[in-house]
């Protein structure tokens, strides 16, 4: 696998809702070699998505860590509180085209699955979509360029 992520490590976060589903994505970067920041929650225990989602979207901004994948129940809320960050564009994505629209037409430095709606077998094959669609650059990069306030 040709993965396009670069040399730093992936960012991971969510909250209770989505603390199983990024176990099995934690498997799946071990499996394949990418090293990762887990940023929690660390449990099932009721939380609040916040609570790492700011810090996840720091480090992205930092150059910390490069690309992040984050998820809740739905996957709204988290996407929400990791976009009021300027630097961050994070895609919500259900399936394998959305992911690769996220990367190639918005440059999406975050992947947000919803933990209660995706399968694992369709969360890898998201993940490793996102990991491997370049961006294309172009005309994408003048609407990027207008996206922050």
């Amino acid at each position: 696998m040709s993965i396009l992520i670069g040399d730093k490590p992936v960012g991971l976060c969510s909250d209770h809702a989505g603390y199983e589903l990024k176990l099995l994505i934690e498997g799946y970067l071990e499996a394949n070699g990418i090293t990762f920041i887990d940023f929690g929650t660390h449990s099932t225990e009721s939380c609040d998505y916040p609570d790492f989602a700011h810090p996840c979207a720091s480090a992205v901004e930092s150059g910390e860590i490069y690309p992040a994948i984050a998820i809740c129940g739905t996957g709204n809320g988290i996407a929400m509180t990791l976009n009021k960050h300027q630097g961050i564009r994070a895609a919500l994505c259900w399936d394998v085209e959305l992911a690769r629209l996220a990367r190639a037409h918005n440059d999406a430095n975050v992947l947000v699955l919803p933990g209660r709606f995706v399968e694992p077998d369709l969360a890898a094959r998201i993940v490793e979509t996102f990991f491997n669609t370049p961006f294309e650059g172009g005309r994408h990069q003048r609407r990027i360029d207008k996206i922050p306030v």
